[in-house]
């Protein structure tokens, strides 16, 4: 007689695998909160205030330490411990050697995430949407969760429900980003949350790192190629015909692709270097920051990428981009918005910057040309960066006032 073979397939074999791991790590946290538990109860609650950290900051990828830099150095400056947790091994917070900082890594996955869902904290502040939906749950020994958004769009690109069930926002600009979250809670029938206007720390940062380059002693015309990766991106859509144009200029032409292009666009990036390698006046780049290549361009070429804003606010210069309809289906913005042009970002990104069309890009030249003493673009530009980014250089002192008021007030 034999017996059947049970046969699991791999993909169902690697959930299940990642179950198993997610079960142990939570059991090995759920022991230690219980022990921290035991101990207060055998102390007569002695044990209590050492257990729990007053303020934490969660970083899901280095990435972020420009985000949280402010707000770290705010801290440290003023002698006020703070938990900073990260999933990157390689986070720049272990560099720091700041005394009231205490850096943890976590560890990537299940692992990270029982630590966070066991967490014991007044005050948890992070950037990661998801709080509840996903594996990221709320911990009944955090009193406070407050989520700190990294761009000076609306929340319009965010996956659905992942902004729902944070205490506070933290917003970057006046009205528009607030408004958004309200039509949401109306929308879902949630309760307002508290949101409060702080500024840009990131844009802060590099606004602080971009001062610091030398100038250039005869800097040339340079303009920026900084696209997204898919089908629908600036390079994947037009390549040669978008390139050929301007290097056949005299201008300074650098090209910064996306690093996810790199892994899913590998053989398109290959053929481009391969066919302007003797282009003396083009250049790649790959580093890992962008401030350089933002220091030194006169005007910037994209697509929908997060980097246009960035590149406007930071150097007050007109942008190019490619208009193309986004799929919102996934996203917040498919259940208040009927049509894309009500977003913000969309809406004035067409008085910032100038609409590409397949059409003009012979014209493109001459297009830049006129657009770099565009008297209207600067006005506009002015007026919107006041809109998105204020408080500029206060961002990290109003993150940590509002952290510290808020523990305060919970006591």
């Amino acid at each position: 007689m034999y017996l059947p073979l049970l046969y699991i397939d791999p993909g169902t074999g690697s959930a299940l695998f990642s179950i198993v791991i997610g079960i142990a790590a939570a059991a090995i946290f759920v022991f230690q909160a219980f022990y921290v538990k035991l101990k207060n109860i055998i102390t007569g609650g002695r044990a209590k205030k050492g257990a729990k950290n007053k303020f934490v900051i969660y970083a899901e990828d280095k990435r972020y330490w420009t985000l949280f830099k402010p707000v770290v150095e705010e801290f440290e400056n003023r002698k006020i411990d703070l938990l900073y947790l990260t999933s990157s091994k390689d986070d720049p917070v272990f560099d720091t050697g700041f005394q009231h900082i205490k850096p943890e890594y976590l560890g990537e996955g299940n692992k990270g995430f029982a630590r966070l869902n066991f967490l014991s904290a007044e005050f948890v502040l992070a950037t990661t949407p998801g709080l509840d939906v996903y594996q990221w749950k709320r911990s009944k020994m955090v009193k406070h969760y407050s989520h700190l958004y990294h761009t000076p769009s609306e929340f319009a690109q965010c996956e659905m429900f992942g902004l729902d069930y944070f205490d506070s926002l933290l917003v970057n600009g006046h009205n528009y980003q607030e408004e958004h979250i309200r039509k949401l809670e109306k929308a879902r029938n949630l309760p307002e949350k508290q949101i409060i206007t702080v500024g840009c720390p990131y844009l802060d940062e590099y606004a602080n790192e971009i001062e610091q380059i030398p100038n250039e002693d005869n800097p040339s015309f340079t303009v920026l190629i900084s696209p997204s990766w898919n089908k629908t991106a600036l390079l994947s859509r037009f390549g040669e015909k978008l390139l050929d144009p301007l290097v056949n200029t005299s201008w300074h032409i650098i090209i910064r692709p996306h690093p996810q292009s790199l892994i899913v666009e590998r053989e398109l990036i290959n053929r481009l270097k391969k066919k302007y390698e003797n282009a003396t006046n083009l250049e790649w780049d790959f580093k890992s920051k962008n401030i350089y290549s933002l220091k030194e361009a006169d005007v910037m070429v994209s697509d929908f990428s997060g980097i246009i804003l960035d590149f406007v606010f930071l150097r007050n210069k007109p942008v190019f981009y490619v208009s193309e309809k986004q799929d919102w289906r996934s996203r917040d913005a498919f259940r208040i918005y009927e049509n894309q042009d009500e977003i913000w970002t969309f809406r004035n990104l067409q008085k910032i910057g100038i609409a590409i069309t397949p059409e003009l890009l012979n014209e493109l030249p001459n297009q830049i040309s006129k657009a770099t003493s565009d008297i209207n673009l600067q006005s506009a530009i002015t007026e919107i960066k006041a809109e998105a980014w204020p408080y500029q250089g206060e961002a990290g002192k109003r993150i940590t006032d509002f952290m510290i008021d808020t523990v305060n007030n919970q006591e």
